[in-house]
């Protein structure tokens, strides 16, 4: 895989970012936005939308891949993830990106003072359920 170059880190940054602003989070006042990068260059990106029913919440990371695999795209090099706190992702969001590969970049930004963390996926999610531990299909 390659890495990401210093341009494509902030364009990713500057769209999770914007991102965010569209965050439907009456509930919890936690607004997170989400920005994929595709392999072809192409950022989709996501916001997280809450409910009044905790369960039914949809966090950024999974809109913004779901809006991926909408649009067609089954592979992607990097998410940022900006949130207060710079979040890493929950795990449940942890093993729906794993099921498209675990060479992603998480980048996780603090918008209160723009610091970075900067993680593969298997760094966060080492020994992630996959394919391989379901059964064989004849």
């Amino acid at each position: 895989m390659l890495e990401l170059k210093p341009h494509e880190v902030e364009q990713l940054v500057h769209s999770a970012i914007n991102a965010r602003d569209q965050a439907y989070a009456p509930h919890s006042h936690f607004y997170v936005g989400a920005a994929m990068l595709m392999d072809d260059g192409e950022i989709v990106c996501g916001c997280n939308v809450e409910n009044a029913s905790y369960s039914m919440c949809l966090c950024a990371e999974r809109v913004a891949a779901s809006s991926a695999v909408a649009a067609g795209y089954r592979k992607w090099r990097a998410i940022a993830i900006a949130s207060v706190g710079g979040v890493s992702p929950c795990g449940a969001c942890r093993q729906f990106l794993a099921e498209f590969g675990q060479t992603t970049t998480v980048i996780m930004v603090n918008v209160l003072d723009g610091s970075r963390k900067i993680r593969k996926l298997a760094q966060l999610l080492p020994d992630a359920f996959d394919a391989s531990n379901l059964p064989s299909h004849p």
